[in-house]
């Protein structure tokens, strides 16, 4: 070692001087997937479905999210496509709703409507598969998450044709 990093002032100058250069730089928040769960779902016999997403911010910094495309599947049915526009800037770890009104295949309908029959005891499986795009805070551009969730379905008590996720 050469004698000058010896003297402690001197080594005391230099680590002082390398923490301020390494906190120069901006702050990252750390960015992870959001998730995209079924909130509720209130079913028009024979008609469209109104769904509400729950939309979670799963990241340290906030994050302003556009747009949300996927496929709803109930049970082991066909899916559905699901396309919404969700313009909204979700805080680091909290979630927020978007609606989508869509068109469910007979065989869907015909499973929610078996559900109703078996009152508050009843489930009914669903999952979500799809992209979600959201721009993360300090950042310019957006990008592109990908987004899974499996869960259940049961009917709200003293609500007809309304089901919720837990």
């Amino acid at each position: 070692m050469t004698p000058i990093i010896r003297r402690p002032f001197v080594r005391t100058a230099l680590l002082a001087g390398l923490a301020f250069l390494s906190a120069c730089g901006p702050a990252k928040k750390s960015v992870f997937p959001p998730t995209v769960t079924l909130q509720e779902v209130a079913a028009r016999p024979g008609g469209p479905w109104h769904v509400t997403l729950r939309i979670r911010n799963n990241s340290y910094g906030g994050m302003s999210f556009e747009t949300f495309q996927g496929t709803l599947q109930v049970g082991d049915l066909g899916g559905v496509v699901l396309d919404a526009k969700v313009d909204q800037d979700i805080p680091s770890f909290a979630a927020d709703v978007a609606t989508i009104d869509l068109l469910p295949t007979a065989e869907m309908s015909k499973a929610l409507a078996g559900l109703a029959v078996k009152g508050s005891s009843g489930a009914l499986p669903y999952s979500i598969d799809g992209r979600i795009t959201a721009t993360p805070e300090k950042e310019k551009e957006s990008h592109s998450y990908p987004v899974r969730g499996k869960s259940w379905l049961s009917p709200v008590p003293g609500i007809p044709d309304t089901y919720r996720s837990p």
